[in-house]
This record gives structure tokens, C-alpha cells and sequence, in this order.
């Protein structure tokens, strides 16, 4: 017997397998199987019928007679056996079929069917990689615009559409992560648009929320950027001229132009009305109570009022849907003309003043900013300022005229709803023949020495 030892059985039995043998030779696994090598894998050939290469634990290599190579899985599991494909040679190599067997024997092991848990990744795969930004966020803002007035909910996804999609919409959720969307967000802010930034920001922070309630994602990229977005400065006061004959001078201005009729007929409602400029867009026909528009002369009807719905009022949510919010506007002589006037223009659809280029749509939310800014007053008075304007001058005639009680009347007027919810009903239709007498002098003040409302609908004047 030579001096060197030979190694016992045991250990013999638990050493790695040798890559000898050639292309067909084949090693021994430790539980009797053969184990393949990268060469025979390679150079394996089709034959004149389907064949497998074993390479133990259940795994082997299918060469079908048309020459395609696939990695199995051979298992039992509730005394049954099975078959699990894991892909296809040589886009999965042999170790990583090794790998995957070795993982779908843990899951046997667990009692777990592999095939099952195969499909159901698959299927959240294909589930996360469908459900894109653009896809989710539609998703959330369907869910979201009942609770909205419309043109809030159509700013919403006009904002995603413009600013977001085009750079993320086709993206997984999954896939955007803290520092694209600070991209996506410096791009709004390298134009200056800072506080367009901010509610795009909140926007998207609210579609990866409801991802992640979804089970689609399991982060919001969107919340710290918060951070890390530029601070707005802070907001100065609305620009507004509020003196009569200023106003005089703008309105004469403006009216003078080539604008459209429907934005010189909407700016002049609006001054008259001092509602908000969204109340002004979204109008309707149908708000409109107590004229007699067949009548020869419906500027001479009763007591017309414009009840604006509570659902297109700047109230809380909770208030959308309670008619008891609605605001109702008296209508002044001046005021009444001026529908009389667009009617035959608009009066077939349902929005009193509609885009130009959709009629169904409502006037764009920029048309009468732009249409002062044109007249050049750019900077010196806005749409939103004529709210000002009619509370600084009828508030100052009130206290001349020795009527200081009125300045509660012109807060409803504004549609400043008092902190009281039960004040704030009871005052809904409070005070009307005082309001109706403050909106008809309010607008002799303002049309002394316009054009009447007609003329609206003409060319520019020379």
C-alpha cells in the first residue's frame, strides 16, 4: 500500500464534479445525476427527434428537432408531476438556469407551485409595465373629477398633459424615480412658471399615491422633491385699477380693438357682475332666471337673476352639491343687454361664451388677460381685478353716502361667504333688493359713456 492516502468514500462522494469527459462525457452530480457543461450545451445538435440533456435536480436541456434549445424543470408537488419552462438558450445561460432551479426548489419545498408563482409574476410584470404614468394618472383623475367643478378638473389634466406626459406619460410608475421627476419639474421652472411647478408637483405626488393603493407602486418620487423645487416669491396683489374714470378709459380702450365679440361681450359681464373670471367662462344659458327672451324687450322683465351653481364656486367640497350654496347675481339693466345682445350669436349652445375654436368648450382662461394686455394694460389690471374695483368704489360711496352697513351686502355680493355655515345659508338670497340697487348703480357708474351693448358685436370703432 503507497504512502498517500485515498480518500474516503464520503468525501469522494461530496467533491465538484470535473469538467472532463468531452462534449458527451458527462459528470457525476451528487445524487446520481449527470451535470452538463457550458461546451456540451453549446454544441448540442438537432437530431431526427425532440431529445433532453440532464443536467440533475430536475433540470435538463430540450433540443427540439428543429434545433431550438429551452432550460425545464421537472418537479412534484401534491403527488403530481410537472413541467416549468425557464427559458430559452442562449438568452439564459446554464448557470442561470442552475439558479433558477435551485430557487423553484425552494419554492416546492415551501409547497408553493412554481408554475402558479411563473404566471403570477408574469402577469404583474406585464401589469406594471402597463400601467405608465399616463395610464395611472387618467385613471386617478377619473376617479377624482366628480368631486371637482369642471374647469378645475379640466386644469388638472390639461397641467399633466402639457407638462408631464410628454416626458414620462409612457414610463412604468415603477420606473420614475426622485431625480427625473425633479427633471420634469425644473423644466416648468426654467420658464418661470414656479407655482405652476408647485401644483404639477402636488399633481404627480397624488398619481403615485394612488399607485401605490393600487399595489402599482411602492414609492412617491414626488414628495421629497418638495424640497427641492425653487420657493415662489410672495404674491403680490392682483393689479386693478380702481377709479371710474380709469376703468372708463380701459373699457373704451379695449372695446375699440378687433377682439371677438364673445370676449368683448364676456369682459364687459364681467365688470358689471364682479364674479370670479372662471364664473364668467363656464356660464351657462340655463343659469340665467326671469327673462323672458321672447319677449320684444326682455331688458325690461322683472327681476333677473344669474344663479351660479355652488359646484362652480370657489366653496369648500363639502358645499359642491348643496343648492343652498348656489350664488345668485341680480342682473342690472346694463347687464341684461349685454346677454340680449350675444344671444342670437351663442344662444343655440349651451356655453355663453364659448372658444372660438370648439364651441363646445368654454372661452380660454387667458382670452380677456390677453385682451386688456393688448389694449396695454399689461401689469395694471387684470381680469380677477374688477372684484376689487367694485368693492373699493362702492364700498367708498357707501361710507360717503352714509350707508357703512353696506359693506357686509357687497361681501355677498363677492360671494365672501361668512364663516358660519348656517349664517352662510341663511344669507344666500339675503339682502336682495339692497344688492339688485347696488348692482344697478354700480353699473351706471361703470357704462356711463360706453358703447351700448349692441355695438359689441360690431367691427372696431374708428
Amino acid at each position: 500500500m503507497s504512502g498517500k492516502m485515498r480518500p474516503s468514500r464520503s468525501t469522494r462522494k461530496h467533491r465538484l464534479p470535473e469538467k472532463s469527459g468531452g462534449i458527451l462525457g458527462a459528470s457525476k452530480l451528487n445524487d446520481g445525476g449527470t451535470v452538463l457543461t457550458n461546451l456540451q450545451v453549446r454544441q448540442a445538435r438537432p437530431k431526427t427527434a425532440d431529445y433532453k440533456l440532464a443536467d440533475g435536480g430536475g433540470l435538463y436541456l430540450f433540443v427540439s428537432k428543429a434545433g431550438s434549445k429551452s432550460w425545464r424543470f421537472k418537479f412534484r408537488i401534491g403527488g403530481k408531476e410537472k413541467r416549468l419552462v425557464f427559458g430559452t438558450y442562449p438568452d439564459m445561460s446554464l448557470a442561470e438556469a442552475r439558479l433558477r432551479r435551485e430557487d423553484t426548489k425552494s419554492l416546492v419545498r415551501e409547497g408553493r407551485d412554481p408554475a402558479i408563482e411563473a404566471w403570477k409574476d408574469r402577469f404583474v410584470a406585464k401589469a406594471k409595465a402597463e400601467a405608465t404614468f399616463e395610464a395611472v394618472a387618467r385613471d386617478w383623475h377619473a376617479l377624482q373629477a366628480p368631486r371637482w367643478t369642471p374647469v378645475h378638473g379640466n386644469d388638472v389634466i390639461s397641467s399633466l398633459e402639457k407638462e408631464v406626459f410628454p416626458y414620462v406619460g409612457r414610463l412604468p410608475l415603477t420606473d420614475i424615480d426622485v431625480p427625473l421627476t425633479l427633471a420634469v419639474l425644473r423644466k416648468i421652472e426654467e420658464r418661470g412658471a414656479l407655482e405652476t411647478a408647485k401644483r404639477v408637483r402636488q399633481r404627480m405626488s397624488a398619481v403615485f399615491v394612488y399607485g401605490i393603493s393600487c399595489g402599482i407602486c411602492s414609492a412617491d418620487p414626488a414628495a421629497p422633491v418638495a424640497k427641492a423645487l425653487r420657493p415662489t416669491p410672495k404674491k403680490a396683489r392682483r393689479p386693478a385699477i380702481t377709479d371710474i374714470e380709469g376703468l372708463h378709459r380701459l373699457l373704451n380702450t379695449a372695446e375699440a380693438s378687433n377682439a371677438s365679440p364673445v370676449t368683448k361681450v364676456a369682459s364687459r359681464l364681467l365688470a358689471l357682475t364682479a364674479v370670479r373670471p372662471g364664473v364668467i367662462r363656464g356660464a351657462t344659458w340655463d343659469e340665467f332666471e326671469g327673462i323672458d327672451w321672447k319677449a320684444a324687450d326682455p331688458t325690461m322683465a322683472g327681476q333677473p337673476i344669474w344663479r351660479v351653481p355652488a359646484a362652480r364656486m370657489k366653496i369648500v367640497l363639502e358645499r359642491k352639491d348643496d343648492e343652498a350654496f348656489d350664488h345668485l347675481v341680480p342682473l342690472s339693466r346694463q347687464a341684461l343687454e349685454l346677454l340680449v345682445a350675444i344671444r342670437p350669436l351663442t344662444g343655440r349652445l349651451k356655453i355663453v361664451f364659448p372658444c372660438t375654436r370648439h364651441l363646445h368648450r368654454p372661452l380660454s382662461e387667458n382670452a380677456i388677460g390677453y385682451y386688456y394686455n393688448r389694449a396695454g394694460y399689461h401689469g395694471r389690471h387684470v381680469p380677477h381685478g374688477w372684484r376689487a374695483a367694485f368693492s373699493t368704489v362702492m364700498n367708498e360711496r357707501a361710507e360717503r353716502t352714509g350707508r357703512p352697513g353696506d359693506r357686509a351686502i357687497i361681501d355677498l355680493m363677492l360671494a365672501h361667504l361668512p364663516q358660519n355655515q348656517i349664517e352662510a345659508v341663511y344669507n344666500r338670497a339675503a339682502y336682495m333688493d339692497r344688492r339688485r340697487e347696488i348692482a344697478q348703480e354700480w353699473a351706471d357708474l361703470l357704462t356711463a359713456g360706453l358703447a351700448p351693448a349692441a355695438d359689441l358685436l360690431k367691427g372696431p370703432r374708428r
